[in-house]
C-alpha cells in the first residue's frame, strides 16, 4: 500500500519478500505490483484499489501460476504375451492442470503398431492383439504450456506360456509330494503303533504265580495225609481206618496217581512199627461193658 507518500508492506503468508512496487516512487500513477519467484501457492485473484478524492475505483485481475512436468514416469499394465492387449501408461506426478501426453517408439521403424490407440489427456497406449514386431523401446512426452518432461519403457512380447506343461507339472508335483507326505504318516503312525504295544506288553508283566497242583499230587497229599492220620492212631483205634474205601479219592486224580500206589498198612499194625512209622502212643482209658471207665 502507497499513502501520503510512504509505502507500507502487509505481506500475506507465503509472499514475505517476494512483492514490490514496480515503480519505487508510486505518485507517477503507476502501481504496477512484481512477484519475485513465483510459487504455484501464488495461484489468485489479486485486487489494485486508487483512491483520489472525491471517489474510489478499483480493478481484479486472476493469476494462474503454471508448473511444468515433473518426475514423470513410465509403466506396462498387462501381460507381454503374443496375441494379448498390453497398455502403456504415462503420468506425471506434478505440473499444472491441461497436461497433454504423446507417445513415440524410438527404435525400429519408430512408427507406432497400426492398432495402437494414444490417450493424450490420459496418457495411456493400448496396443492391441500384440505381436513381436511390437517390441522395442516407446518414449512418452508429458507437456503443458510453461514445460515438457518425459520417460522411457521397455516392451518385450514373447510366445504365450505353455499353461498345460505348467499344470501337469503342477500336479505332478502335487501328486509326489502327497505320497512323501503319506508315506512319513504311515511311518510315524506304524512307529507310534510299535511304542504303544511294547508299552502295553511291558505293563502287563506280573510275577508268576504257581503253577496249579497236578492231580497226581492231590491223590499223593491225600494218601498222605492219611498216613500221618494213621501214625497218631493208637492200635484200638487204626481198625475203623483200615476200612476206609478208595473211592473218597477223586477218580481222575487217583487215575493219575504214580504207578507205585503206596500199600495202607495192615488193619493191625505192631507198636514197634508204630514207632518207626512216627506214631505217638496215646494212653486211652479202657470201659467196662456197663460203660464205667476202668
Amino acid at each position: 500500500m502507497y499513502s501520503v507518500d510512504r509505502v507500507y508492506n502487509h505481506y500475506y503468508a507465503g509472499l514475505t519478500g517476494r512483492m514490490q512496487f514496480t515503480n519505487l516512487d508510486p505518485r507517477s500513477g503507476d502501481g504496477s505490483l512484481d512477484i519475485l519467484n513465483l510459487k504455484a501457492a501464488d495461484t489468485g485473484t489479486y485486487q489494485c484499489k486508487v483512491k483520489k478524492a472525491p471517489g474510489v475505483q478499483s480493478r481484479k485481475i486472476q493469476l494462474t501460476v503454471f508448473v511444468k512436468p515433473a518426475r514423470t514416469k513410465c509403466s506396462i499394465e498387462g501381460s507381454q504375451e503374443i496375441g494379448k492387449d498390453v497398455t502403456l501408461k504415462c503420468v506425471s506426478q506434478e505440473g499444472s492442470p491441461l497436461l497433454s501426453y504423446d507417445w513415440r517408439r524410438v527404435s525400429g521403424t519408430q512408427n507406432l503398431p497400426a492398432t495402437s490407440m494414444l490417450n493424450k489427456n490420459t496418457g495411456e497406449l493400448l496396443l492391441k492383439n500384440a505381436s513381436r514386431e511390437y517390441s522395442g523401446t516407446y518414449n512418452c512426452v508429458a507437456s503443458n504450456r510453461v514445460g515438457t518432461d518425459e520417460c522411457s519403457v521397455e516392451l518385450n512380447v514373447t510366445p504365450p506360456i505353455n499353461t498345460a506343461g505348467i499344470i501337469i507339472g503342477a500336479i505332478i508335483g502335487t501328486v509326489l509330494g502327497l505320497s512323501v507326505l503319506g508315506s512319513i504318516v504311515f511311518c510315524l503312525c506304524k512307529k507310534h503303533k510299535e511304542k504303544k504295544y511294547e508299552k502295553e506288553v511291558h505293563h502287563d508283566i506280573r510275577e508268576d504265580v504257581p503253577p496249579p497242583k497236578s492231580r497226581s499230587s492231590t491223590a499223593r497229599s491225600y494218601i498222605g495225609s492219611n498216613r500221618s492220620s494213621l501214625g497218631s492212631m493208637s492200635p484200638s483205634n487204626m481198625e475203623g481206618y483200615t476200612k476206609t474205601p478208595y473211592s473218597q479219592v477223586p477218580s481222575e486224580d487217583f487215575e493219575r496217581a504214580p504207578a507205585q500206589t503206596p500199600a495202607f498198612a495192615p488193619s493191625k499194625v505192631a507198636a514197634p512199627n508204630l514207632s518207626r512209622m512216627g506214631a505217638v502212643p496215646v494212653m486211652i482209658p479202657a470201659q467196662s461193658k456197663d460203660g464205667s471207665i476202668v
